[in-house]
């Protein structure tokens, strides 16, 4: 749980902080070294100059990308002690307006096409060691098998299993270090890699050396998600384990390293240079441990995806979800659609490619694009901050570039299979993209009417008794900001469509925070006894619960007589001092009656299929359907101008 402040939060360091980090943000990462030797050397001969370089190019990329990028800046960009790319846009959009959205859709719409392939890959390079033991054995069914378990399992939360990945970890993490020590203890002349000058040897001097770049990159690939877990486990914890994981990934890459130089001239084959450093006597338990880290690592992805997305639900970036919340931990949350897509997309990937080494080839494409993402946001995060100029030119030039090569080596992935996480990210921020507009546009076109002219009718409609009742406190949900303006067609279904009795109006707006879990409100009366306005001021990670936090306010204006109920004759026989209470919700849908271009058209009516596939607004903002009415109304945005009728005699 957090700390009292998220600024004390961050700045603890406890044992126990140190192995929630250990377990949740470093999985991705720490499970690189199954597979990014394996995706260097693929169909490639083993020679020293690669050997080397490759180690050298990982061991610097660690260093920038993931220390000095993540670790040190980018963990700086806490929003109210909550990390990830969305977060960051929430943080800086007010500073630099909200254009800044297009590189956060962009950037969370590949890391979520990421999400489909780690898993795939991630499991099927710790199963594929079977080979070693069976050269004839399928693991494509293993490898599924395992993936719908995993995806089986989110229903029911991480809580308990959660608490082992913390011990799982730190015991691959070590075991990883302690496999490198070993390998490198035959050739301990391999650190000189470390020497940036082989790095560039190999880029320059070797054959098609530039493109390795495309592969080199798997090893910082989870470096994105360790941001986005920052609110989980604490800025310092992580950079505190990052020390001792940073170690032991390097001596891993350099055992794997040793064992390549020792077979210059062969290839490696269809095993991971990493198994080939297992000893004998133990590889069976290493195969069992490297299964248990990738499918943790792929646990913390899926986690991270139901965040992001859920994010973008209270941004107003994505469309509504059902998010449940299955466990007691803060910020833990399952989004069925979002579970089950990924599976879907994840087996997809398993059936497609079949082999991990073939799944390389489309891995890592996605992720380069939300690192690029996130270095221009942090651009500007650093001008908020007012940091030097020429330091912010500085940093973010030389992100830009490393990234930009990064991208350039990758864009070879593309006819390899990379097209399709290209694709999947196009496709999620075209998903983004339409559903903002398309809000922006039916935004638009509401109509405010000022409340204090229709206030004599309303007040005089409560007592008429002359119409049926038709509940004690009736309540709309209303995007008006301000107690001074409410929605025409709120003032319609009140007054106009079939008037509506009511001994008390309730106009409720819900304002989603920048802040991630900020739960506060404000009441404006408008007319006492007769109109009030609420307004709830929730944080974007916080499930809106308006039925309860609704009756909460209500019971507290009672209380403090704000609201007198003493007059109300249905009171002696009810079991509530506030009455009965009705929910009308507005909705809306696109009228034939509309002449739109060709694209806006496209547009419109895309929105509205997504409007229909998401939940509807009770759900969303958590409202007992018992209590629920739902009103139509047609959206006309270009009307059609029809040729006048002829009378026939």
């Amino acid at each position: 749980m957090h700390a009292s402040s998220p600024a004390v939060f961050h700045k603890q360091i406890t044992a126990a902080g140190i192995l929630i980090a250990t377990g949740i943000v470093f999985g991705d990462i720490g499970t690189s070294p199954l597979y990014t030797l394996n995706a260097v050397f693929h169909d490639r001969v083993i020679t020293e100059d690669v050997a080397l370089g490759a180690l050298s190019a990982i061991f610097w990329t660690l260093f920038f990308q993931t220390t000095l990028k993540y670790v040190i800046i980018t963990l700086q960009a806490d929003n109210k002690g909550e990390g990830g790319i969305f977060s960051l846009y929430a943080l800086i959009r007010r500073f630099w307006g909200k254009w800044l959205v297009f590189p956060a859709m962009a950037g969370g719409a590949f890391l979520m096409a990421d999400g489909i392939i780690t898993p795939p890959i991630s499991v099927a390079s710790a199963i594929e060691g079977l080979e070693k033991i069976n050269p004839h054995i399928d693991t494509v069914p293993i490898v599924i098998c395992i993936l719908i378990g995993l995806f089986l399992f989110q229903q029911f939360g991480t809580e308990k299993i959660g608490k082992i990945f913390g011990p799982v970890m730190a015991i691959w993490f070590t075991f990883i270090g302690v496999l490198g020590v070993m390998a490198v203890s035959h050739n301990p002349a391999v650190f000189k890699a470390l020497n940036p000058y082989y790095a560039y040897v190999m880029l320059k001097e070797v054959p098609n050396g530039f493109w390795l770049l495309g592969s080199i990159f798997l090893c910082t690939t989870g470096a994105e998600a360790l941001y986005s877990d920052m609110g989980h486990c604490g800025r310092n914890n992580i950079r505190v384990s990052w020390i001792y994981i940073k170690v032991m990934l390097i001596l891993s890459y350099a055992g794997q390293t040793a064992w390549l130089l020792s077979h210059v001239g062969e290839e490696v084959g269809t095993i991971s240079p990493f198994y080939h450093i297992v000893p004998d006597a133990i590889y069976l338990p290493a195969l069992i441990i490297a299964t248990l880290a990738t499918i943790i690592a792929s646990q913390a992805l899926i986690s991270g995806c139901f965040t992001l997305i859920n994010e973008a639900i209270r941004l107003d970036l994505w469309p509504r979800h059902r998010v449940l919340f299955p466990g007691n931990i803060k910020g833990q949350l399952y989004i069925p659609f979002i579970n089950w897509f990924l599976m879907l997309g994840c087996i997809g990937m398993v059936l497609h490619f079949r082999e991990s080494t073939r799944m390389e080839a489309a891995f890592g494409l996605s992720v380069t694009l939300t690192m690029l993402m996130s270095t221009v946001l942090i651009n500007f995060y650093l001008h908020a901050k007012r940091v030097p100029f020429v330091w912010i030119v500085l940093l973010t030039g030389f992100f830009l570039a490393i990234e930009t090569s990064f991208l350039i080596a990758n864009l070879q992935k593309i006819k390899e299979g990379g097209w399709i996480t290209l694709v999947i990210g196009i496709l999620l921020f075209m998903v983004m993209y339409i559903w903002k507009k398309g809000r922006y546009i039916t935004n638009s076109l509401k109509k405010m009417l000022p409340v204090d002219g229709y206030i004599e009718l309303i007040k005089r409609l409560s007592m008429d008794m002359n119409i049926p009742k038709h509940a004690t406190n009736l309540v709309y949900l209303t995007s008006s900001g301000t107690p001074r303006k409410i929605e025409k067609t709120a003032i319609d279904s009140i007054l106009s469509r079939s008037p509506k009795r009511a001994d008390i109006y309730w106009f409720v707006h819900v304002n989603v925070l920048d802040e991630p879990y900020a739960m506060r409100y404000h009441v404006d009366t408008i007319v006492k006894n007769d109109v009030y306005f609420i307004e709830f001021n929730l944080g974007f990670r916080i499930n809106p619960r308006i039925d309860y936090y609704f009756r909460q306010v209500v019971n507290d204006l009672v209380a403090t007589k704000e609201v007198d109920v003493s007059e109300r004759c249905e009171e002696s026989y009810q079991d509530n001092r506030i009455g009965d209470y009705k929910f009308l919700l507005t909705d809306s849908f696109l009228s034939f009656e509309n002449a739109m271009p060709f694209w806006k058209n496209l547009l419109m009516k895309s929105y509205f299929t997504l409007k229909y596939m998401s939940v509807k607004e009770s759900v969303n903002f958590g409202l007992d359907m018992s209590n629920v009415s739902v009103e139509k109304y047609p959206v006309v945005i270009v009307p059609v101008s029809h040729p006048p009728l002829t009378r026939e005699l």
